[in-house]
Parts: C-alpha cells; structure tokens; sequence
C-alpha cells in the first residue's frame, strides 16, 4: 500500500471510474439548485436526486464525482475531536437505471486492492441481513471468506427516508490494527470501538416504501456510492485523522505558525487550532460558491464559522487579521482540483478581509461584555444568561447565539433562548419565501393550468401571430367565453414574451373580428402563457382565432436594455473581475437594473470604465447571435450560465462579438449597435456583498439628456447666465460672492457684540471668588455669541459667562469659564445642563466652554436666574 496524496486519490478515483463508462461531472456547487429543501448540499447525491427519482433526465446513466460538501448539526463538536468537520469532499460512482450490485461490488474491491493496492486481508465488507444477492457476489464472484462478510440490521445497512426509494447497502471497512480494537476476539465491523473504519457505502436503491412498511421493487434501480475522499486519505497515508491529511495539515501547520503554537502539546490549543483549520477550509469554499456573511440562512452559516475561527485565533493569542493567509493556503492546495479558486481568489480574500474586520472591531468589547455576565452568574450561583444580554451581544457586537452559547457552556451555563428568540422576533420579520403565483393568483388559481400545453413562443422572430384561444379564466375560474371586465387568456402561441429571467412581460393587443383585448401583462408558469387582460370591445370564445400583437416600441426598448445587461455583466468582470457574478436583474422598457457580486461601492473612476466599455461594444455594431445547443457545448464556448439556475437539455446561447457570451431566454437586439448608447445612472448596495447598478439605452438616454438640460436651463436662468458653458464659471463666482459676504457679517457681528460688551459687564454679580455674567442676546449668531463669551473670558479669568440666544423661535445657552473660575469649581459643561434643563432643553461641554439647547422660550429670565444658585454650589 503506498502513500497517495489527497489530490492524487481523488483523480485515481475518477480515472478509474471514467474507464467504466462513466461521464465524469464537475463538483456542484455547494448552494443548492433548485432544491429548497437544503440549506447546502451535503453529500454526494444531494445534487442528483432528480435524477435517482426520474424527474429529470441525467447528462449519462453513470456518472462520478467528487462532491464538495458541508456539514455542520455537530459545529459545536468541531475543533473538541478529530474527528469532526464541516467541510469534505465525498466521491461517488452512479447509475440512474444501469447497472446494479453484479458491477458496483467488483468494481469497489477492484479499486481498492488493485488501483490502491490495499491488501485484501484488510477489507471487510457488510451487507444488510437479509441480502443474499450481495453476500453471493461478494463471496462467489470477488472472493471474499464468509466469515469476513458481515449481515448487519437495518439500523446499519438499510437506507431509507420515510415513504420513496430505498434499499440494503454494503459498505467496506478497513482493519485499522489490534492497538484501535476493544480487545473482544469477537471484534469486527458493527463493533464501536475504533478499529474498523469504514471507507465505501454502496447503496442499492431497489424498492419503494409506501410509509406503512410494505416495499415493493422498483422498475429503475439505482447505485449512489458514497466514499469520503479525507477518510480514504488516512487509509492511504496512515494517519489517524482528517487533520493529519496532507492538504489539511499544510493548513494545520500555517495556523501553528501564526500563532507560534506547537500542535499535540496542550489540549486546549489543539482544539483551538483544528477549529481554524476546519473553518477556513469551508469558507473559502462557501464564498467560491457564492455564498455571502449575512445574518440569514446559509450566509448565517458563513458568518458563524468565520467568527467562529476569529476566536479561537484570539485563544491562541493572534491578536491580528490572519484568516487570510491560510485561506491564500487553502486555495493553493485545492486549486488543482478547483480551478475556480484561482480565478475568484481575490474576491474571496476581499470577503473574509473585511467578514474578520468587522467582527475585530466589536469582538474584544464583546468577550469583555459576556466575560462579565458569566463572572456576574457565577457569583450569583445561577445557572442561565438572560435572554436580553445574550440579543444585546448579538445585535449590537454580532457575536451568532452559537458562539456565546459555546462560550458560556466552557463555565457551565445555559442561554435563556427563549428570551432570545422572542426578542429577534420583535427587532424583524424574517424574510419569507416569496410566494409562487400568478400576478397575485393563488395556488388553487395555478391548478387550473395543469392539464394545459404548453405554449409555443415565436416572440423571437415575430411581434404578432396567429393563435387560437385554448383557455379564458376571470374570477370565476375556466370559462367558456368573456365579453367584459378583466380576464386571463392562453393562447397555442404568441409572440407575448411571458415575465421571466429578468424581463418584465409584454403588452399589446389580442384582436379577432369583433374582439379585441388589451393585454397589460404577460405571464408564464410551466411553459404556459398567461395573457392578463382587459376586454375592451366584442365576445371571445374558447376555440376562436386571433391575432396576438405586441407593443413594438416597448419591445424595441426592453431588447435594447437586456442586451445592454449582458454587455454590462462582462464589462463588470472585465474592470473588476471574475469574481463578479449575476445575482438578479430587472429588465424593463425603462430601465437596466443588474445585481452583481462584489465587495465595495465602485469608484466613479471604476464606473467611468464600465460604461465607456459597454459603449465601445454597442459602437462596434457586433452582430447578436443567438444558438440552441446543449448546455456543456455551451459551456465549452465560454457562455456565462447564472448561478443557482436550472438549464434545461436544450439552452440558448447568446453571443455579443468576442465580448459576452451567456445562456438566456430572453428577447435581445439582432446588433449591438440598435441598443444605441449606454449610461449608468445609479449604483449602490442591495445587501452584504450585493451591488446594484441601474441605467437606460436608447431612447432614455435621450430623455435623461432632456431631463438634465432641463436642469441646466433652469438653473442658468436663476443665475442670470445666457450662455450654459458660463454655468461653472458662474456658480464659482457666487459661490466666492457668499463666502465674502459670510465674512463680512461675521465681522459685522463681531463689532456689534463689541459694542455690548460694557453693557454685559455692567450687570456682572460677584459670585464668591467668581464674577457672574448672564444675560439674553437677540439675533446674534452662535459663532458670534461664543466670540464674545471668550472676549470676556479673556478679559476675566474669574469670569463665568451665561447667554441665553434668542433667534426667532430657536433658543440657545452658551456658557464659558475663565481659568480662576475653573480653578476654583467652575464647570461650565455641568452649568449649561443645568440652566438648559429649566428651559426644556439639554446640553454639555468642557469645563471652560460649553453650549446647550432650550425649547421653552418663556422661561429664559428663570433658566438665567439659576445660574447663580448653580454656580454657588460648584465653586469650592
């Protein structure tokens, strides 16, 4: 048995299965596709179950792959042993109707004991008790002694999952030696102890369960091989665990290096540093995928890891950002196998960059906050940290209830949960699905479309058709004809396009002799077409022929902006990178809305570049073509395919010059050129991770050049300019006019409170070793007014000064300290509060200047009145 790298292992194992007619498939993607009934995919066959079900055709009957998944129901265990992880890669071999046990069996022990050279001796198969098939095939056809193939229960070797398929399995152990074992002679796979480990689970999928334990054969039978790709290493490298895995403990060993921890030598650490390692292994990978920090499902799991590792990093005193130089690691070692690492490396470093400063900024005040609650339950003997600390923690410093239930569980504690969540509840309402319907039709509205077919679309070459009408629906369900008031009608064909992928429906008219219908919406669900629409002269029946016709013009300028959005889409990757991704769009006859992945508000000088290389494209007239093709051929020809979204085994292919490639069954211009100029009029953020930008085409940008010549107009007359391109020059100059005319009230200002200054003095009260001024300032600034309270602070250093500024109905308290007064308890912060309060109003500053606002104008002469008392009181 030699030693055989992880990356090494994983393309024998393809290799090998590549050479048994089986289409080797690249990793899915770790968020689902069209499956809501997963957070992240978590094994092998997650992504294929449409396939095992016949609910879709597969690319091949046998396929294989190595699946990168994530696991994390036992994330609190992670890091404790060496034995748990979040992220693995899970290889597979699979046949959707295939073959069966007679090749899965052989072809597992081939693998092993020939491509591997693992001696045979050292495998022990099992099979479910009642599988006689699999026994016979093991021990006739591959060899195995009976006493080495153990009949497990159900428990073990049955695979099922309520009603559905399901079926026996076998699996493969591998004899790790006595010293694991429990010492029983008896000891053999199904034992607890640690000698066994299992390594290969084929499962058959032969029967079907109806729920009340009746299983009856199905016509289609399945294999789904399930084999860990880290567990086979340690066979192959003689390890006893994933972290000691060659690629795994390069990244072990970086953290060890950071941190300046040597690994084996103290528990504690030992734990801290396999959390790291874990934790960086997955969220590169997740952020690879698209997956974003958010405070909301998977991105929640982002963020819990990531801050999980920001902490532990801190136990093992790294006191900087460091996630980043392991993941440069984690990339280097899996890039091979995961080219897309490469290519959205500075993406992914840029997402844990700023994930681990946001969390630094606000993680050392908030293990100090809890560090004092769990010091506080401990003195008091209890045995819970409430529910409204543990929301506070989690809102304000964003530590996820998972680390501060981890953290209080290292003292014995417990979290009042309930508090929690009632009070999450309270702050939000989580976002729901957004409901599947029809412009607002509910479900029992859609099940009238069921048994309809579906509708031809010719809306890629015409703007009007023949049809006949196959369905009227109003709000009394399926009707056999209509002659007023708002309806939905189904057409064989139309050249309507229905609202899907971005693009908003068509508008237009549906006419016959006698008949016509203005169709204000279009919509489609299962490939039928719904025209929503508004009768406005005759009778129509089911059966009758019309003429589909769609508003040309509107059409015309929402093609104009959706082939827009795919120039735009590759001039965003082309100046920012290939880090940026689809992640929605609105295409209208008004606006190009496009939301993309990227990290930070674009520069004007990034934005300049994006649209002035939309626009070379639109100017060099490039011929639009579109193709029908297969989705890999696609693929092989470079077209960008949106994430997340299901292709069908016909797609269509769009392509923009040399520019921009994309699969999209959307209406587009037949030329670059007809989408007439380009020009971004927004771009912000939509959500962590999420930028939007919004602009128009066409005939909008000539109306967004009406709109700001208006602007211009008006603004050149309030300013008396004849010529616009004098605008600048003038704005400049009155600009330099105010400023001027700013400085000389100020100066006028000045001299005015110069000339009060003798009368304020002449009401100035001792005060102990204090000189008193107070009084009222109308229509004076409070630039002015705190000139003029320094200027007697200036002129006194015992001095405390008291104005109330009365400006129409605003009022303001200012009050000053001269440094004697200071000295001798003077505050003139806690003065201004105090005065200010008696007037409605609140305030503060610096023992020597302070200001304060007042609401309650009639009562100034008392606010002032109580400086003295006020006053009495500090001075010592």
């Amino acid at each position: 048995m030699k030693w055989t790298s992880l990356n090494e292992l994983r393309e024998k194992y393809l290799s090998f299965f590549e050479s048994k007619g089986h289409l080797r498939l690249p990793s899915f993607p770790l968020v689902p596709i069209n499956d809501k009934s997963l957070l992240l995919i978590n094994s092998g066959m997650a992504p294929m179950k449409k396939y095992f079900t016949g609910e879709e055709e597969p690319p091949r009957h046998r396929v294989t792959t190595c699946q990168k998944c994530i696991r994390t129901p036992d994330l609190d265990r992670v890091g404790h042993t060496a034995r748990h992880g979040t992220y693995f890669e899970m290889l597979g071999n699979f046949s959707f109707g295939d073959y069966f046990k007679n090749e899965a069996i052989p072809w597992a022990w081939e693998f092993l004991t020939e491509t591997l050279e693992i001696p045979a001796e050292l495998l022990w198969p099992s099979i479910y008790e009642n599988d006689d098939e699999a026994f016979d095939i093991w021990n006739k056809k591959v060899g195995v002694p009976a006493e080495r193939i153990v009949r497990l229960g159900k428990a073990d070797n049955f695979w099922e999952h309520g009603s559905g398929p399901c079926g026996p399995c076998s699996e493969i152990y591998f004899d790790r030696g006595i010293k694991y074992g429990c010492g029983s002679p008896d000891c053999k796979p199904g034992c607890d102890c640690d000698r066994f480990m299992e390594i290969w689970n084929n499962v058959f999928s032969q029967f079907n369960n109806d729920g009340n334990g009746n299983y009856t054969e199905l016509d289609q039978k399945n294999i789904d091989t399930g084999m860990g790709l880290e567990r086979l290493a340690c066979v192959m490298q003689g390890v006893d665990n994933l972290f000691e895995v060659d690629t795994v403990r390069k990244i072990l060993n970086t953290v060890c290096e950071i941190s300046g921890k040597a690994y084996g030598v103290n528990h504690k650490d030992d734990v801290s540093i396999r959390v790291v390692t874990d934790h960086i292994r997955g969220a590169t990978f997740m952020i690879c995928d698209g997956v974003i920090p958010s405070n909301e499902g998977r991105g929640y799991v982002l963020r819990r890891i990531l801050r999980r590792a920001c902490r532990f990093g801190k136990l093992l005193g790294i006191n900087r950002a460091f996630l980043c130089e392991l993941c440069e690691v984690v990339i280097g070692e899996n890039v091979g196998a995961y080219p897309e690492l490469a290519e959205k490396k500075d993406y992914i470093l840029k997402v844990i960059s700023m994930e681990e400063e946001r969390f630094d900024a606000t993680i050392d005040a908030g293990l100090s906050i809890l560090s004092d609650l769990i010091r506080g339950a401990v003195a008091e003997h209890a045995d819970t940290i409430s529910g409204e600390e543990v929301f506070k923690l989690y809102d304000t410093f964003g530590f996820p209830i998972d680390l501060t239930r981890e953290i209080a569980e290292e003292s014995n504690l417990k979290l009042d949960e309930e508090t929690f969540i009632a009070l999450m509840k309270q702050q939000k309402t989580r976002a729901r699905e957004a409901r599947a319907n029809i412009g607002g039709w509910d479900e029992s509205s859609k099940t009238l479309l069921s048994g309809l077919p579906k509708t031809e679309f010719t809306g890629y070459t015409d703007y009007r058709s023949t049809a006949k009408v196959i369905a009227i629906l109003t709000d009394e369900g399926i009707v056999d004809s209509v002659d007023s008031g708002d309806c939905s009608i189904v057409l064989d064909r139309t050249p309507f396009y229905g609202e899907g992928g971005g693009q908003v429906g068509d508008t237009g008219a549906i006419y016959s002799e006698g008949f016509i219908a203005n169709v204000y919406d279009t919509k489609k669900t299962d490939g039928v077409y719904i025209h929503l629409c508004s009768v406005a002269n005759g009778t129509l029946k089911v059966g009758d022929t019309v003429t589909a016709d769609i508003e040309d013009a509107r059409r015309d300028s929402i093609k104009r902006n959706h082939s827009a959005c795919h120039l735009l889409q590759a001039a965003l990757r082309t100046v920012l990178g290939n880090h940026v991704e689809q992640s929605g769009s609105y295409v209208s006859a008004d606006v190009c809305r496009f939301d993309f992945t990227h990290f930070a508000a674009l520069t004007a000088e990034e934005l300049a570049k994006v649209e002035n290389l939309v626009n070379i494209n639109i100017l060099a007239a490039n011929g639009i073509v579109t193709t029908e093709t297969d989705i890999e051929t696609a693929r092989k020809n470079g077209a960008m395919a949106l994430f997340g979204e299901k292709y069908g085994s016909v797609v269509r292919m769009v392509k923009m010059g040399n520019f921009s490639t994309e699969l999209c069954g959307g209406t587009h211009c037949d030329n670059t050129g007809k989408i007439g100029l380009f020009k971004i009029i927004s771009e912000s953020s939509v959500a962590a991770g999420i930028r939007r930008i919004e602009a128009v085409t066409g005939l909008g940008v000539l109306k967004l050049m009406e709109h700001k010549d208006h602007i211009i107009n008006d603004t050149a007359a309030v300013l008396k300019v004849q010529n616009s391109a004098d605008l600048a020059k003038r704005a400049t100059q009155v600009q330099n006019d105010l400023h001027t005319a700013k400085k000389e009230i100020e100066a006028l200002n000045a001299k005015i409170a110069s000339s009060k200054l003798d009368s304020i003095l002449a009401g100035a009260q001792k005060v102990g070793n204090a000189t008193l001024v107070c009084t009222t300032l109308k229509d004076m600034q409070p630039d002015a007014a705190r000139n003029l309270a320094d200027e007697v602070r200036s002129s006194d250093a015992s001095a405390v000064v008291v104005f109330a500024l009365v400006n129409g109905d605003k009022l303001n308290f200012i009050t000053a300290c001269g440094k004697d007064a200071v000295a001798a308890g003077a505050h003139a912060g806690k003065l201004v509060g105090s005065v200010a309060a008696i007037a409605g109003g609140k305030g503060g500053g610096r023992p020597d200047s302070a200001m304060a606002g007042g609401k309650e104008l009639g009562k100034v002469d008392e606010a002032l009145a109580s400086a003295k008392a006020t006053l009495e009181g500090m001075l010592k």
